[in-house]
């Protein structure tokens, strides 16, 4: 099939470019061993990023005869170009955005030309999608950044600029659009120019380029435009082209285990991908978590075997001597360790509709590596629009921060600057499975290196026999006037009466202690359970029966307890008794000033109790007596 070199849309004329190829197969000889270039478009909404995409594609001689004459047929469909080619179609491709003449999700296209390839992603300019224009910017080598002429610097303008700063693009192309709309002014190109360099200048930048175009009209794209002669830099194309990129970050080698390799007792290898830097064949290498050595014995591909494995290389390592390996494990040269850590910083970039909240429990994937992991402060949000630092509570959507996180173990690490693949991580809701967060390590925390576990001689195992029972965790949860405190201290009477050594950990003496510098937001609120999970534990590993008597309303946070002390020792009791019965016995008069308005947030009224999905006991107070309460507690928790 023939690619289109005749056609020319009614509205501009047929700029020179090179002569066109004649065949595919031409066009990918022709290819064959050019760099890739990754790029990038990004901006506010309507700035015109598909339309140059679009544009940039016919200019470079990518089209089809049978593409160019669909496109002609949806401009006139779904076009906002009037009977003119509408060249963003070629980028948008989901029904919803040629509808509403948006880009929703990630468009990636393929061209090249004699001198480079190229992988282009069109990302959406409304901030509701600024997930996906991070997800596309981690794998950018340029960011063109469209700025319309009309409207100079937007905040999603400054937005995308910052991102593509904080996720490692280093050469940003600042693509002045819709010069054609200013009469082609020199004054506007020279004023946006200079508002982005005053807003950027602290921006870890190799390079800004800024170009004046018009990717409607084809203005500065593959030629140079008659309309704007007192330009004097490159084509858009012509930048693509020629631009110099840095060697990739993260010289050092970088091997996560994805899979242990064994198909039969005669073979045992480790394969993944290279992620930085490089291994030979008879190279030392380190598993980072253990400290075990071995050396390479074999490269193996599905093609054959390899003397050496580069960045990005699919391989399996097969070593000459055992190790104890497996998915999640780093692996390095001996001679050049990586480094570990279960406390850093980070910047976030939160990317849920339900807040980040401090103290709350998340999944983290960092490569190949997974640990839970909380948020432990954060330290500042950071103004889009300003770049100045100010002072938040909780994490909202599209929020750039500067957190401390805390994991429950050790994970290996690096500067993001340094090492993308040890620098970037996700977290995830471990309800939904939602992505809630893209994280950018900064740093270990100090006190990280410095804390270390203390071996003692006498273990839970001596205290339980010496207690002469087994610990455990009695986890009472419910509405206020639920009867949770009642049927705690009665149950520990019973317990007690027996001979158990026990510990009510009641909501109310807590918080007159411990929790005393909290209040009742959900940022609180997860704070106060995260520290009662922690003592009960401690008091657990005491050998002890430990009552907790807290509302505690969120599941995360009980399921976080149930992580931390394990599920072996713990037992949720849900107090189902409905809100009718606990606003009448109101013990402490809480529903009658949340009612008078007087207390806006207590759980079940002005802020939500999440009822557990699988408790271990239930019990509705209002239809059995204490003693009853705690007899069920007792033969179906205690068992």
């Amino acid at each position: 099939m023939q690619r289109s070199s005749s056609r020319t849309p009614a509205h501009a004329p047929r700029l020179p470019v090179a002569a066109p190829l004649t065949t595919l197969e031409t066009l990918q000889r022709q290819q064959d061993g050019q760099d890739l270039l990754r790029v990038i478009t990004c901006g506010s909404v309507d700035d015109g990023k598909s339309t140059l995409i679009g544009r940039l594609l016919w200019e470079s001689q990518q089209l089809l005869d049978d593409q160019l004459a669909s496109l002609e047929k949806e401009s006139k469909k779904y076009g906002t170009q009037g009977e003119q080619i509408d060249f963003a179609l070629l980028v948008d491709g989901l029904a919803a955005e040629r509808e509403q003449g948006i880009t929703i999700d990630i468009a990636y296209r393929f061209f090249g030309t004699s001198q480079r390839r190229f992988i282009i992603a069109d990302t959406p300019g409304h901030q509701q999608y600024t997930r996906n224009m991070v997800t596309a910017a981690s794998t950018a080598d340029v960011a063109v950044l469209l700025i319309d002429a009309r409207h100079g610097l937007q905040t999603q303008t400054r937005r995308h600029a910052f991102l593509a700063s904080l996720m490692g693009v280093r050469h940003v192309v600042l693509a002045i659009n819709k010069m054609d709309l200013v009469a082609y002014a020199q004054a506007v190109f020279t004023q946006i120019r200079e508002d982005f360099n005053a807003f950027a200048a602290n921006f870890s930048l190799s390079s800004v380029t800024a170009i004046p175009l018009s990717a409607l009209q084809g203005d500065n794209l593959a030629e140079r435009s008659l309309n704007m002669p007192w330009y004097a830099g490159p084509t858009m194309l012509g930048y693509l082209e020629t631009v110099k990129l840095e060697a990739p970050w993260g010289q050092q080698a970088v091997f996560p285990v994805q899979w242990v390799n064994r198909p039969d007792s005669t073979f045992r290898g480790f394969s993944g991908t290279m992620a930085q830097g490089s291994l030979n064949v008879g190279d030392e290498i380190r598993v980072t978590a253990s400290g075990q050595t071995s050396k390479i014995a074999e490269i193996l591909t599905m093609d054959g075997a390899l003397q050496l494995a580069s960045r990005g290389d699919a391989v399996t390592l097969r070593l000459a001597t055992e190790i104890d390996a497996s998915r999640g494990d780093i692996l390095s040269l001996a001679k050049a360790p990586l480094d570990m850590t279960d406390q850093m910083e980070a910047t976030l970039i939160w990317t849920d509709s339900d807040p980040g909240l401090v103290g709350r429990n998340y999944h983290i994937k960092l490569a190949t590596q997974d640990a839970s992991a909380s948020i432990t402060k954060i330290k500042h949000e950071v103004d889009v629009n300003t770049l100045a630092h100010k002072a938040c509570k909780q994490l909202e959507l599209n929020s750039i921060s500067n957190c401390t996180l805390a994991l429950s173990k050790p994970l290996v690490f690096d500067n993001y600057e340094k090492s993308k693949p040890l620098g970037s991580f996700i977290l995830i809701d471990r309800f939904s499975n939602a992505t809630v967060a893209i994280g950018m390590v900064r740093h270990s925390l100090r006190r990280a290196q410095n804390v270390h576990k203390q071996a003692l001689s006498i273990n839970r195992e001596a205290r339980e026999k010496l207690n002469g029972h087994r610990g455990k965790v009695i986890w009472l949860t419910g509405l206020s006037g639920s009867g949770k405190s009642t049927i705690a201290n009665a149950l520990e009477i019973a317990l007690h009466t027996d001979g158990k050594r026990t510990y009510v950990l009641d909501g109310d003496n807590v918080r007159q202690g411990l929790n005393r510098d909290l209040g009742f937001t959900d940022a609180d609120r997860v704070e106060n359970i995260r520290r009662v999970a922690e003592v009960a534990k401690l008091m657990l590993d005491a050998g002890m029966i430990v009552i907790t008597a807290f509302i505690s309303p969120f599941r995360r946070e009980r399921e976080m307890a149930r992580e931390l002390i394990g599920s072996d020792n713990f037992v949720e009791v849900y107090l189902n008794t409905p809100l009718e019965v606990c606003e009448g016995r109101d013990p402490k008069g809480l529903y009658k000033k949340a009612r008078a308005g007087q207390l806006p947030n207590l759980s079940g009224l002005g802020s939500p109790y999440e009822e557990p999905l699988a408790p271990g006991v239930i019990i509705d107070s209002a239809k059995h007596s204490i003693e009853d309460c705690v007899a069920l507690v007792l033969k179906e928790g205690m068992a």
